[in-house]
């Protein structure tokens, strides 16, 4: 059984901005105020079971992963990993800028860019190195859970070492909306949802903020303990 709390990095939209709008309300969940959110009307009515396929995203809330979580290695305190990540926050990068859609990956739908961006990967990768000390090896039920028989060699190699396999080269950038879906539905919901993020005309997307999420127990749903905007080189 996995350690609690566990805690994660995430890249987290703006407060109040409107992907962040966008996300709440497709996912009934505000992971800063912890509270649910109403489900839009027409997104019930052109998918009453909407509340179901976003179940398994509800629970973290809206974001992008870029530290999977992970429990405290021994040692470290929660005071102490929200100090690294204000630092990390501060030392001056570029922010990568991404042209956000609507995709499907893994046979989920996410906020995905479009095209790939080194400058981002780069950015994820430091994160996951930086901050590393802080997470407690992986245990075997926790590595089982991985499934790593269906990993590649390299996502095998990158969960032994970083407790993820999708890091690094592996990166892909995605705010999950959905869990999985099968192939019948895909497309209805992906054109749905397509011209939902149409409204909201975000045509590029600075990612310029990271937050620590946590979850105290298995039950529980992720919540934003801390949240930083990156110093950004001008």
């Amino acid at each position: 059984m996995a350690s609690f709390p566990r805690y994660a990095i995430y890249y987290v939209s703006a407060p109040g901005s409107a992907l962040d709008r966008f996300g709440a309300e497709l996912l009934g969940y505000d992971a800063r105020s912890g509270e649910d959110v109403s489900f839009p009307d027409d997104v019930l009515h052109a998918v009453p079971d909407w509340h179901a396929l976003t179940q398994d995203p509800r629970k973290y809330g809206f974001h992008a992963t870029l530290k999977a979580p992970f429990p405290l290695a021994q040692g470290k305190s929660e005071a102490e990993l929200l100090a690294a990540c204000a630092d990390f926050a501060d030392a001056a990068r570029p922010a990568p800028v991404i042209a956000p859609v609507i995709g499907s990956i893994s046979g989920f739908i996410a906020v995905i860019a479009k095209e790939r961006s080194e400058e981002l990967e780069r950015f994820a990768a430091d994160c996951v190195t930086a901050l590393d000390s802080f997470r407690a090896p992986l245990t075997a039920a926790d590595r089982a859970r991985r499934n790593p028989q269906r990993l590649t060699l390299r996502q095998g190699e990158y969960l032994d070492r970083w407790g993820y396999p999708y890091v690094m080269d592996e990166f892909r950038f995605h705010m999950t909306l959905t869990g999985r879906l099968d192939p019948s539905r895909r497309e209805t919901v992906l054109g749905m949802l397509r011209d939902r993020f149409a409204i909201i005309g975000l045509e590029r997307l600075a990612i310029d903020r990271i937050a620590v999420f946590c979850q105290d127990d298995s039950h529980s749903r992720f919540r934003i303990l801390g949240e930083w905007k990156l110093r950004v080189l001008p």
